[in-house]
């Protein structure tokens, strides 16, 4: 496409996905123009109207793809179910996609977005922004670094306080649907392990429900073997009162710890958009540390950079660039999870 027009962009959801992890990077990125925004929430469509004036609301997703041969960019911040039949659409009509994570149920879902993508020539990207968190960047760097030496141990932990079941999606639909915390947290953690460590099989998952209520997993663990040696311990919750460190990366010559989230969700609950008066800093306070025993001394945590994802998917359709997540690595996320489920299961029996 012409490099002096803006890229259409058509958001479907306007939850916390669509408003607070989408919009916000398509507004602020001049490489975008974001036409259309999909709810059928009045409350949320009031929002949109107030956040994205220049936008037009429209009360469906069928609605917007009706529309996307117009478009030239289709965001699903849409339900995991939803995501091959809105995904085929958009493709079809012939706009790029970006789909949120969970990516979708099944491998075999995922084979026929990719391959229909492959087709088309269009986009496919899957929002798995936190690669771009400033606590995993910061490990990137030790691992390049050498500091750490030979890793034999990752530990990952992504725990919230959920409280009771809601009315959402996230809470009344069943794994088959890609619902449940290891369709949701663990893709991103999974992600990250392979990221920084290379393929890996599940050596043990414990997936269970916890929660009055919930038909789907609320509280797990997995083990990854990875095929460099290192073993990764992923751990993920909606019912846990107190986390333990966010990252843990134990290596033959120091180890490295760190606690809390990245500071962007926060940021951009609050509207503080990229740009902001300390988007993407970790205070002091929050760094992490590296070292043996109680020789350890803080480490700076790199700036988090959410918006990178947003110029990785301006690059592949203006440019040629490759996607900024290949939908393959989000494939073998997938591709675990379907297996951390199975074995859960076979224990369970």
């Amino acid at each position: 496409m012409p490099t002096t027009q803006p890229i259409r962009v058509g958001i479907i959801g306007f939850g916390l996905s669509g408003r607070v992890f989408h919009a916000p990077f398509v507004a602020t990125n001049p490489a975008f123009r974001l036409d259309l925004i999909a709810t059928g929430n009045p409350e949320r469509a009031a929002d949109a109207r107030a956040q994205h004036p220049g936008a037009e609301i429209v009360d469906s997703p069928d609605a917007l793809l009706a529309r996307a041969g117009d478009l030239d960019l289709v965001v699903l911040a849409s339900p995991a179910h939803t995501h091959l039949e809105q995904g085929l659409a958009a493709l079809e009509a012939g706009a790029g996609i970006v789909i949120d994570k969970p990516f979708v149920p099944t491998v075999v879902d995922a084979k026929k977005l990719i391959a229909k993508a492959e087709e088309t020539g269009k986009l496919l990207a899957v929002f798995q922004n936190r690669r771009w968190d400033g606590d995993f960047l910061t490990i990137k760097r030790l691992l390049a670094s050498g500091k750490l030496g030979s890793v034999q141990r990752f530990e990952s932990t992504f725990e919230r306080w959920g409280g009771p079941n809601r009315v959402r999606w996230q809470d009344t639909t069943t794994v088959d649907q890609g619902a449940g915390i290891t369709y949701d947290l663990g893709s991103h953690l999974i992600d990250q392990a392979l990221q920084l460590f290379g393929p890996a099989t599940v050596e043990q998952a414990e997936l269970l429900t916890v929660r009055e209520g919930s038909v789907s997993d609320d509280d797990s663990f997995i083990s990854l073997l990875h095929s460099s040696g290192v073993r990764s311990h992923l751990t993920m919750s909606r019912a846990a009162g107190q986390s333990g460190p966010r990252f843990r990366v134990l290596g033959s010559e120091a180890a490295y710890k760190v606690y809390g989230l990245d500071n962007q969700e926060p940021f951009l609950k609050e509207q503080r958009w990229p740009g902001s008066d300390g988007y993407g800093v970790t205070p002091e306070a929050e760094w992490g540390t590296i070292g043996t025993g109680d020789e350890v001394e803080p480490v700076p945590t790199e700036a988090g950079d959410y918006p990178a994802f947003y110029a990785g998917v301006a690059a592949s359709i203006v440019e040629g660039a490759p996607s900024p997540v290949d939908p393959r690595d989000a494939l073998e996320v997938v591709r675990i999870i379907e297996r951390a489920h199975a074995l859960s299961a076979a224990v369970a029996d």
